[in-house]
């Protein structure tokens, strides 16, 4: 996972696997979904022909028709060379299709056994190992993890007297600990053994891991805890963490593709796609990642939808191949916020959708399941592919009638473009003590843009005079004013999260 993700252009939902309801008339109403599940299932090749021409973005103008755009031409415009997508349908994985080339510089096709990054759905992963040794009484999920740790001991300090960091801590992402994610190592980089990681030590790029918060009193996603559970797993298994996982995890969920080798032999990199960032190959195709629990699954969309029917068999008591009834019910809960034991939860009725968003240099990812029988996963090798999945995601809840995931509609404000002027300037965000990030606004003409990091300029359009939306992510920006009329403060709005920064004088 990226160190530096972006926050408002829908890729940070990569990281806070965030899921957005929609309520609203673009909709899919209950008694459309009846009628849709009363007719016969179209051919399945028509499916994958409907959800491939008419990608749609996250929000509609009220008033104007749904736009749909070819996958092809979103796929020109984020400059991401390979797409991949399995869909779940009725229990089973419905079909799955590769788009595109693995690498912009050959026209090798992706194919459904093209493997990608998966980033951080790594973590959710991962979890199903953790808990399944919590299951057989080998881990504790309320135990201080000094207690299972061996080779490396998570320093205390004036933070953990009273609370300890728990491994339920570790996977709610509130044991107060630090480093948000991991920007890997390039192929010609020297790649730190993992008490290096977590010691922050060289040749380790990342901060040491650390507690700088008092555990279970705020969420904060921390990679760092992952790769403190990695250390975790294999201490007390005393087994190398792509075999204790593979034996625990893929195999019995028929995830044959499936590895956390890192850095992936030779024989196996050829099966796999070429990291891409602003459309162009990384220098030596891929990153190596030694926090494997935190972002280092290797996979294939089909992969990962085995991974959510077993879940959802699981959770029905269907099956207990990796985890029980009783354990799935825990994982695909809330525990923390909208946090399960791994994914990030939404429970709508009877109905729970458990997600995870993934993102390594130069792939992003979506994966998604629902518990009746439901699911979608969306994998691509580039940079800007978080965007261009999440436009998957909402052809394929629109091809099949999901009210999930579908466009909101929103109304377009009259606001007089002078009132822009007030607004231009750069804003800090202070998410964690290791992530910065900068938004500069400007006009152009009677457009109100924003620029993440020195990147694109993009257009956001207004609800209000203060509040502005993106079409492409569905995120919302707030202007704040003081008492005296000044904006010193800009809240942007996505999914659950309200993110606040200051005005840079």
């Amino acid at each position: 996972m990226r160190k530096t993700p972006p926050i408002i252009f829908a890729a940070l939902l990569t990281f806070v696997a965030v899921v957005t309801l929609t309520r609203d008339s673009s909709s899919v109403s209950s008694a459309q979904q009846v009628a849709l599940k009363a007719q016969p299932a179209p051919p399945v090749e028509e499916r994958i022909s409907r959800v491939a021409a008419g990608l749609v973005p996250a929000v509609v103008i009220k008033g104007t028709p749904l736009p749909l755009t070819p996958l092809a031409e979103r796929m020109k415009f984020y400059r991401v060379p390979g797409v991949s997508v399995a869909v779940v349908n009725g229990g089973r994985v419905e079909w799955a299709r590769g788009f595109g080339v693995k690498d912009a510089s050959t026209s090798e096709p992706v194919t459904t056994e093209t493997l990608f990054q998966a980033g951080s759905i790594s973590k959710p992963v991962a979890a199903l190992a953790a808990l399944r040794l919590v299951q057989e009484g080998k881990l504790s999920l309320d135990q201080d993890v000094n207690a299972c740790l061996v080779s490396w001991k998570l320093p205390d300090s004036e933070f953990t007297k009273e609370k300890k960091v728990t491994l339920r801590r570790l996977l709610t992402h509130s044991a107060g600990l630090t480093v948000h994610g991991f920007p890997g190592y390039a192929a010609d980089a020297s790649v730190p053994t993992l008490a290096q990681v977590l010691n922050g030590e060289k040749p380790a790029n990342t901060a040491a891991i650390r507690v700088d918060t008092v555990p279970g009193t705020l969420w904060r996603y921390s990679g760092g805890g992952y790769t403190i559970m990695q250390q975790m797993l294999v201490d007390v298994t005393k087994k190398p963490f792509p075999d204790l996982v593979k034996q625990l995890v893929l195999d019995p969920a028929g995830m044959k593709h499936s590895t956390y080798e890192q850095p992936l032999a030779p024989a196996r990199a050829k099966e796999a796609a070429t990291a891409h960032v602003g459309g162009q190959p990384v220098k030596g195709r891929f990153h190596t990642y030694p926090e494997m629990a935190a972002a280092g699954l290797w996979t294939t969309p089909t992969d990962l939808a085995l991974l959510a029917v077993e879940l959802q068999n699981s959770l029905a008591g269907r099956s207990n191949k990796i985890i029980s009834k009783e354990m799935a019910a825990q994982m695909l809960s809330r525990q923390f916020q909208n946090w399960g034991l791994g994914p990030a939860v939404e429970v709508r009725g009877q109905t729970v959708e458990f997600s995870h968003g993934g993102s390594d240099e130069g792939f992003e990812a979506f994966w998604a399941g629902f518990s009746d029988g439901r699911g979608v996963v969306v994998m691509t090798n580039g940079d800007r592919g978080s965007a261009l999945a999440m436009e998957v995601v909402r052809s394929v809840a629109r091809e099949y009638g999901w009210a999930e995931h579908a466009p909101r509609e929103r109304e377009l404000a009259k606001v007089d473009p002078k009132i822009y002027e007030a607004y231009v300037g750069d804003y800090e965000f202070k998410i964690n003590p290791q992530l910065t990030i900068t938004l500069g606004v400007s006009t152009e003409g009677s457009k109100l843009l924003v620029q993440q990091n020195g990147g694109a300029k993009r257009e956001w359009l207004p609800a209000s005079e203060t509040e502005f939306f993106s079409l492409a992510s569905g995120n919302s920006l707030f202007f704040v004013k003081d008492a005296q009329g000044a904006v010193n403060e800009l809240m942007i709005k996505q999914g659950g999260e309200t993110y606040t920064g200051k005005r840079i004088k």
